[in-house]
């Protein structure tokens, strides 16, 4: 069983920065994809950014030059760097784990097996 734990979410003002964890509970980097994701009150969930289990990473078109995915070194660790961040950008922020995915730019959500509680980001002034 992975388990997910999702920290960083805070109250920002428009143009401003976050950097969002994803703590997992086991190294995961030769096994499993990782994906954020978010969702919006009254919106559905929105897929943002993943890494595969190659390094290969995607980012939707909403997101993409602002928002950037990465793993840390020790292996249990993924993170969404959030630039220029807008009021739009306000959601509850998940992270997810999708075994043996090496390019995971058309994993739908409904293939990530493991989720996190999620961390809320605000975006207002």
């Amino acid at each position: 069983q992975l388990r997910l734990v999702e920290s960083g979410g805070d109250l920002v003002q428009p143009g401003g920065s976050l950097r969002l964890s994803c703590t997992v509970s086991h190294d995961v980097r030769d096994r499993f994809a990782i994906g954020w994701f978010r969702q919006a009150p009254g919106k559905e969930r929105e897929r943002l950014s993943c890494i595969g289990t190659t390094g290969s990473t995607w980012a939707s078109d909403s997101v993409k030059g602002r928002f950037t995915i990465s793993r840390g070194d020790a292996g249990n660790m993924v993170y969404l760097q959030m630039n220029d961040l807008k009021p739009e950008d306000t959601a509850v922020y998940y992270c997810a784990a999708r075994s043996f995915v090496a390019d995971c730019s058309s994993t739908p959500d409904s293939a990530y097996m493991y989720w996190g509680q999620g961390t809320q980001v605000t975006v207002s002034s």
